[in-house]
């Protein structure tokens, strides 16, 4: 199995990154398209059918990964001004993962199945029970 890891830019929490697919959500109901979940790329990636057989796309928000959501579809298309995009299709619901820090990089990379946290099972280590700007702090502080 293989996954994707890829920023999150302009978002600071887990609860508002899926506020905001839950809008998108809605905002596709309202206007009849079709509901599910996409987030456009510039590249294809090479190895959809290794993605797809299980994989996700982990999402590294502040500095750390801390959520993943499911890969459903790899779809390439041309825009309209002639370039080459593809959408990748999620699940919609974020599943919240173990942090691990990691340094700002461009685009999207390949996360070998053994290297990807462990989601959080709601135990003694899941983070998500501490409210959200704790946790940011917490993080900024290099405590998390």
């Amino acid at each position: 199995m293989l996954h994707l890891i890829k920023l999150c830019v302009g978002v600071s929490a887990i609860e508002e990154m899926q506020a905001w697919v839950d809008n998108k959500r809605g905002e596709n109901l309202r206007l009849g398209r079709a509901v599910e979940h996409i987030h456009t790329t510039r590249m294809a990636p090479k190895r959809a059918d290794e993605l797809l057989d299980g994989g996700s796309l982990y999402w590294v928000i502040k500095g750390n990964v801390q959520a993943r959501q499911k890969l459903i579809d790899i779809r390439p298309f041309t825009d309209g001004q002639g370039i080459r995009r593809c959408h990748l299709v999620m699940e919609s619901k974020l599943v919240p993962t173990r942090w691990q820090p990691r340094r700002a990089f461009q685009g999207w990379r390949y996360l070998k199945a053994e290297d990807a946290p462990a989601d959080l099972d709601g135990g003694a280590g899941d983070l998500t029970a501490l409210p959200p700007d704790l946790r940011l702090q917490l993080a900024d502080l290099g405590l998390l």
